[in-house]
């Protein structure tokens, strides 16, 4: 495991210098989703503390396992709006917001323990009838009221592109995230920060950091295939 680590955080920060940008602006979340909390804990032994999980029922098992360690939790998945009320219990961040109905759920249940939960908006770039994700034409919307819910508090975009054997074919799709990042800001959206892109996994983090990625979702490398 240390060995896996190391290598991956070694390609990040050659990805990142390598367009100019220093390592430190990029952060791993280690997926760790399907793998038990003994392998988590190993990976925690090799110097990672950012873990991300797509499974509710899932997590809280590994989170409540954990609970003694310094591991932070992202929530990476595809989130049901019954689900929101532990979401909001166990996550710092949330990658996955694709709709104003989740994001009013999640306002309304972090708003019942008195927390302000940090989002990202889930943008299906590519258009794709598999993947969750607001479109690109709705996603100014969903950020403007997403502004207006006060214990919600929105720091970026996630997205998800199309498969590619060719990481190279997966940037257009990064760069129009960034793009999108960079009008949404323009805009000046009240009560929002446009901080956080999260893009990129195994196969396509270093075009990904290319293109503006601050949080790369890589699980295969570290953690091997998934059964």
């Amino acid at each position: 495991m240390k060995k896996r680590v190391a290598e991956v955080l070694n390609r990040i920060a050659a990805a990142a210098r390598k367009c100019g940008r220093a390592p430190e602006e990029i952060r791993l979340v280690a997926v760790s989703k399907t793998k038990p909390a003994a392998l988590v804990r190993e990976a925690m032994e090799a110097g990672l503390d950012l873990f991300g999980e797509n499974y509710i029922q899932e997590a809280r098992e590994k989170v409540k396992s954990l609970a003694a360690t310094p591991a932070r939790w992202h929530f990476i998945g595809h989130l049901q709006s019954n689900k929101a009320k532990y979401a909001v219990r166990l996550f710092d961040l949330i990658h996955s917001v694709d709709s104003e109905k989740l994001a009013r759920e999640l306002n309304k249940q972090a708003g019942k323990i008195d927390r302000v939960q940090p989002v990202l908006v889930q943008v299906n770039i590519a258009a794709e009838a598999t993947k969750s994700g607001t479109s690109r034409a709705a996603a100014i919307d969903l950020v403007r009221a997403i502004g207006g819910l006060e214990n919600l508090a929105l720091k970026g975009l996630m997205t998800m592109p199309p498969f590619f054997d060719d990481p190279d074919r997966a940037r257009p799709y990064f760069r129009a995230l960034r793009e999108l990042r960079d009008h949404i800001r323009s805009i000046a959206i009240p009560g929002i920060a446009m901080d956080e892109l999260s893009m990129g996994m195994t196969g396509d983090f270093e075009a990904a950091i290319a293109e503006g990625a601050t949080l790369v979702r890589i699980g295969t490398a570290l953690f091997g295939e998934r059964s």
